[in-house]
């Protein structure tokens, strides 16, 4: 799944909604990583909105089925590499896709160019 996001759409809900846009929306963890980024903040969410968007499309789902949006959370590997943490109806059809005997791992590139900010999703099944 794949999803390009206005940075400049993203700032003006971070204006107008505020903690009550954000904390619908986004993790803890995406919260404290985007918060630091205090001259790219809206950038830093518009990546994490993004990335949220094309998980959905990889799911085959949408926003339905029971995903919500705060189900997907960017997290960072130790190396540094991005990749999407799954709870509740995300972390459930997950486990649907997933062909029996296989582990599924997803992989996640985000960028961005103002105003554009764009998250790229890709689960693959693998033998363990």
């Amino acid at each position: 799944g794949s999803d390009l996001c206005n940075i400049e759409r993203i700032q003006s809900s971070l204006d107008r909604f505020g903690a009550r846009f954000i904390n619908r929306v986004f993790t803890e963890i995406e919260i404290a990583r985007s918060e630091r980024r205090v001259l790219t903040r809206a950038a830093s969410y518009a990546k994490r909105f993004a990335a949220k968007e094309a998980c959905a499309k990889a799911l085959g789902t949408g926003f339905r089925r029971g995903v919500f949006m705060r189900d997907m959370g960017v997290v960072n590997l130790p190396s540094g590499r991005p990749t999407l943490a799954l709870t509740g109806g995300a972390a459930l059809r997950l486990a649907e896709i997933t062909p029996a005997g296989h582990a599924l791992d997803i992989h996640l590139t985000l960028t961005d160019a103002h105003p554009w900010a764009q998250a790229m999703v890709l689960i693959t099944a693998r033998l363990p």
